[in-house]
């Protein structure tokens, strides 16, 4: 067993710019798989792209990083795009033009560990395809998942909320935003939310906060918290994405990836889980550093 499956759309992100719109290739399954190929982690992407000029320019950007892309991937019609609308604060919103299926996952790929989320694991008719890949995983790779909710294309919390928890129970890891949960569960304070979630199934639960600061919580009781260093925030594209495959580089360098590394991962120390919220809490702030989804290096992050 070897390597990183992600599994998840990829699109073109539409960015307004002093010189007009201008293309970028984006969808956060692909920036965490850029992210993990960035950090030294062999991986192959399952996506779904057409074979137009959109489709290579985000073939040349994953390859350019090291990601393989898995054979089937581009019989999309067309290469989904997203208009991207920054508020004055520099969040991004979308507007998606986007289809969704997965492609054939070979029998003999055996990754370490399978990384879904976003709009691949809910959107029809591809989010089941991905669930039912995730629940068979006949390798037990390590399974992490980030929901990283977009109503604007998965439609009302109601009608995804019970799949979302499908996948959370199938999980291992989950890194999930506050304003995720407090969408799916407007009643309910999202730090309860995440330990709600904790009791489903997952090893740890990470809590993003934006700027404020990340909470993990452990099944075995473990719970800590990080903040992220300070730097001047150019955009927020991607910053979830890259704090997610840092904390999945970090969770590899540690051992706890794969089912030789379940047993670690379940007795997981408040000195390791600190160590991958400040790795996380690195990555985002490289990223939110500079403009568009644009993961750190080993080196960077170094």
């Amino acid at each position: 067993m070897s390597g990183a499956l992600v599994m998840g759309e990829s699109l073109i992100d539409i960015v307004p710019t002093s010189d007009g719109p201008q293309g970028y290739p984006g969808g956060s399954p692909m920036n965490a798989a850029i992210g993990l190929a960035r950090l030294g982690c062999p991986t192959t992407l399952a996506t779904w792209i057409g074979q137009d000029d959109n489709g290579q320019a985000i073939r040349s950007h994953i390859e350019e990083s090291g990601v393989v892309l898995l054979p089937g991937s581009d019989q999309a019609v067309r290469t989904p795009t997203a208009e991207v609308i920054f508020d004055e604060f520099g969040s991004a919103r979308y507007v998606f033009d986007l289809t969704w299926q997965l492609p054939p996952i070979p029998s003999g790929l055996q990754p370490l560990v399978i990384h879904v989320g976003s709009i691949g694991t809910t959107l029809a008719p591809g989010g089941r395809d991905v669930l039912a890949a995730v629940r068979a995983n006949p390798s037990r790779a390590t399974i992490t998942y980030d929901p990283n909710a977009r109503p604007q294309i998965i439609g009302p919390a109601d009608g995804v909320r019970a799949m979302m928890e499908d996948y959370v129970a199938a999980a291992d890891v989950v890194k999930v935003s506050h304003e995720d949960l407090a969408w799916l569960y407007p009643q309910t304070d999202p730090v309860v939310s995440a330990r709600n979630w904790l009791t489903c199934g997952p090893s740890l639960v990470v809590l993003t906060r934006g700027a404020d600061s990340v909470l993990a919580f452990a099944r075995n009781g473990v719970e800590a918290e990080g903040v992220a260093p300070a730097v001047d925030v150019v955009d927020t594209v991607g910053a979830g994405d890259s704090f997610m495959a840092a904390l999945i580089h970090g969770l590899w360098d540690m051992g706890m990836l794969g089912p030789q590394g379940r047993p670690a991962l379940h007795a997981i120390s408040q000195e390791d889980v600190e160590t991958l919220l400040a790795l996380g809490g690195r990555a985002a702030s490289i990223t939110v550093s500079r403009a568009g989804a644009n993961p750190p290096w080993l080196n960077e992050l170094a």
